[in-house]
């Protein structure tokens, strides 16, 4: 990825290059795991361990060239999601770029618009579908040291807050989608460039009840 020029809209716990530093990359799961239907626990210690998670999402979502990436998606059931995108579809070159981290987050529509674009998730590796979206919402929560923040974002920006907020709870754009689309995109899966945590198979379950 070239150089980008980053906006930092939660700045406490350091930049980029401390996260990618300290961070320790994670495999990601996938859909079908567990962890990722049902909705993740509140975070109520805002200690070492969360910097390390934060900085852990970093470094995994940069592992799998994402633009946003839930505490679940690596397998840790907690209200807490890392985010580097652009507002614009389009990510010009010469766009700036935001990152930051939500603890806790709640999400408000604050726009009449909508907007339906493709969404693809790192949890469904390779599928893509139009999933109709608010233009702009404002995400509240709070940082790494448990202080308030609020970002507006809007387009692609607001598209993700969204998205990671669904899977806080427990959702993927795919329940969004007519049952037709959910399998066509399920069909379109394909292999990840990434790691991926294996989904536990029939017979493991059987073992576990």
């Amino acid at each position: 990825m070239p150089d980008l020029q980053i906006h930092y809209d939660v700045p406490a716990g350091g930049d980029l290059a401390t996260h990618y530093a300290r961070g320790e990359s994670r495999p990601i799961t996938v859909v079908g795991n567990p962890v990722l239907h049902e909705r993740c626990a509140d975070v109520t210690d805002f200690g070492d361990d969360l910097a390390r998670l934060v900085s852990d999402l970093f470094a995994s979502m940069r592992t799998a060239r994402g633009v946003g990436l839930a505490a679940n998606q690596i397998g840790v059931p907690l209200r807490v999601f890392v985010y580097l995108c652009p507002e614009s579809y389009d990510r010009a070159e010469d766009e700036v770029w935001h990152a930051g981290h939500v603890v806790n987050p709640v999400v408000e529509v604050t726009g009449d618009g909508t907007g339906a674009h493709a969404e693809g998730c790192l949890s469904v590796p390779g599928a893509r579908a139009v999933v109709p979206r608010a233009a702009r919402v404002t995400v509240r929560g709070f940082d790494l040291a448990g202080n308030p923040v609020e970002v507006t974002g809007r387009d692609l920006l607001a598209r993700c807050f969204q998205h990671e907020t669904d899977h806080l709870d427990g959702h993927l754009y795919l329940d969004h989608l007519t049952a037709e689309a959910r399998e066509t995109a399920l069909g379109e899966m394909s292999e990840p460039a990434y790691p991926v945590v294996p989904n536990p198979t029939a017979a493991q379950d059987a073992t576990r009840s």
